[in-house]
C-alpha cells in the first residue's frame, strides 16, 4: 500500500492510492496516519478496504506522509562511499543523531535556508517508519517492527552542523529541513530495501546517484540496534544516512543559497520536489 497525507499543512486527511494512482479518503475509517493506524493490525485493517469504495479528493497539496512523530532519529556516515567524501572514518558503529520533529514538512514544500546560514546542504535518504513498538529488539525480529518507507530529505545547515560547537543536532533541525514522503509505502511492496536506487538533482544537475546496496548498516541492524538504547513506538521515523554526492564533499563546495529547486527520489517510493527560499 502506499499511503499518504492530503491537504493544507495541520489539515491533512488520510489517504491510500488505488490502482491508477488516485488519493483515496481514508478519514472515516482512520483519524490519520499516524499511531494505531500503522501498527500490524491497523494496516491489516486498512489493506482490507478496497480503496474503488473511497471517495477521491481533488489534487491538493501533499503533506508528511506520517503525522505525530514521537522521534525523528538520523544515522550519520552511514554509505562507507559518503565517509569518504566527508573525510571521515567509517564508524565502528551506527552514529545516531536526533533531528527535531518540528522540521518535518511535506515532500513539495518550500525548503528554507535559516538566517546566518551559508552552508545549507541536501541528503537524500530511507527513511524507516516503526509500525509495531518495541525495546531491545532482535536482528531476527527486527523487520517485524517496520511499517514501511519513504524518501526524506536530511537538509543539513554544515557551519551550524561542524563549527558550532556540540551535537550535529543543530545544523539538522531548522524549519522545513526534514521533507518526507511523498509516500508511506508498506513493506510488501518492498522486496529488498537494501537494494533501491536513489538520486538528488540541483536545478537540474545530478549532484547524488547511489543505492541503498552501499549502507554500512542495514535496516534490519539499525532497528535492531537503536532499540538497544530507546523504546520505539509506532510512527518513530529513522533515516538511514546519505550516499555520495552532498554538497559539503564537492570541490569546491556547493550550497544551497535560495532560488534553487531540489528533486530527489528513491526506487519504488516516489519523489519529492522543493524549490528553495530564505527564512
Amino acid at each position: 500500500m502506499k499511503l499518504l497525507r492530503i491537504g493544507p499543512s495541520g489539515h491533512e486527511k488520510p489517504a491510500i492510492l488505488d490502482a491508477e494512482g488516485r488519493a483515496r479518503d481514508l478519514s472515516a475509517h482512520i483519524a490519520d496516519i499516524a499511531g494505531d493506524a500503522i501498527t500490524p493490525e491497523g494496516l491489516a485493517r486498512i489493506a482490507a478496504i478496497d480503496p474503488q469504495t473511497l471517495p477521491l479528493l481533488e489534487d491538493e497539496r501533499i503533506g508528511p506522509c506520517v503525522a505525530q512523530v514521537g522521534k525523528f532519529i538520523c544515522i550519520g556516515l552511514n554509505y562507507a562511499d559518503h565517509a569518504a567524501e566527508s573525510g571521515m572514518a567509517v564508524p565502528a558503529e551506527p552514529v545516531m543523531f536526533m533531528k527535531a520533529t518540528s522540521a518535518i514538512c511535506g515532500p513539495f514544500d518550500e525548503v528554507l535556508v535559516p538566517r546566518g546560514s551559508d552552508k545549507c546542504d541536501w541528503e537524500v535518504e530511507l527513511g524507516v517508519v516503526i509500525g509495531k513498538g518495541g525495546v531491545y529488539i532482535s536482528e531476527d525480529e527486527a523487520m517485524d517492527h517496520v511499517a514501511g518507507y519513504c524518501v526524506i530529505n536530511d537538509i543539513s545547515e554544515r557551519g551550524f552542523q561542524i563549527e558550532r560547537s556540540g551535537q550535529w543536532v543543530k545544523g539538522k533541525s531548522a524549519d522545513t529541513f526534514g521533507p518526507i514522503g511523498p509516500w508511506l509505502v508498506t513493506t510488501d511492496e518492498i522486496d529488498d530495501p537494501q537494494n533501491l536506487k536513489m538520486w538528488l538533482e540541483v536545478d537540474g544537475k545530478r549532484y547524488q546517484d547511489g543505492s541503498t546496496r552501499t549502507m554500512v548498516f542495514g535496516v534490519r541492524h539499525l532497528v535492531s540496534y537503536i532499540s538497544q538504547f530507546m523504546s520505539l513506538q509506532p510512527g518513530d521515523i529513522i533515516s538511514t544516512g546519505t550516499p555520495p554526492g552532498v554538497g559539503m564533499g564537492l570541490k569546491p563546495p556547493v550550497y544551497l543559497s535560495g532560488g534553487e529547486t531540489m528533486k530527489l527520489g528513491i526506487e519504488g517510493l516516489g519523489a519529492q520536489r522543493q524549490s528553495v527560499g530564505r527564512a
